[in-house]
């Protein structure tokens, strides 16, 4: 009898301690899931902007003309990075790298640096990946003497 109420014990236990970590895991992947979902409405919103900014005839290019970059370089070459770099051809803009974390990973017209790596100085590194501008920003402060500057900025201001 007691040795029964010990394994019923045991079995209890160990059911509400595997609930409660499939409680967190859950917790935690909606927590991922939400940041993902707003990662993606924040890119969403920024490329409808830079759609609208397009429809006007504006190129980005005044933008970087404007503030005296002549040689930028592209930090988050995904799509929106891909985007830009497509943009800035045939204009007086040029896109002399790009720098991503997963730089092994990318295949680019141009040549993509992990932010370890050293690269030459540019007049300007545009952030692609504006969710964490604030963390890129600061990972790239000691690194160059540039402005670090978010695309959302530049879309906003053309």
């Amino acid at each position: 009898m007691k040795k029964s109420i010990i394994s019923v014990l045991s079995v209890l236990t160990g059911a509400a301690a595997g609930a409660a970590a499939a409680g967190k895991l859950s917790a935690d992947k909606r927590d991922e899931a939400k940041a993902y979902a707003n990662k993606c409405i924040d890119l969403f919103q920024m490329m409808n902007k830079w759609v609208r900014v397009k429809q006007e005839g504006k190129n980005l290019s005044s933008y970087f003309e404007k503030e005296g970059y002549k040689k930028i370089a592209i930090y988050g070459m995904s799509y929106v990075g891909e985007t830009l770099l497509e943009e800035l051809k045939d204009t007086d803009i040029q896109v002399a790298y790009g720098i991503d974390q997963r730089a092994e990973d990318i295949y680019a017209d141009l040549e993509v640096f992990s932010v370890d790596d050293d690269f030459d100085e540019v007049d300007a590194i545009v952030v692609t990946a504006i969710t964490f501008f604030a963390e890129i920003e600061e990972k790239l402060a000691d690194k160059v003497s540039c402005p670090v500057i978010s695309l959302e900025d530049v879309i906003h201001e053309v």
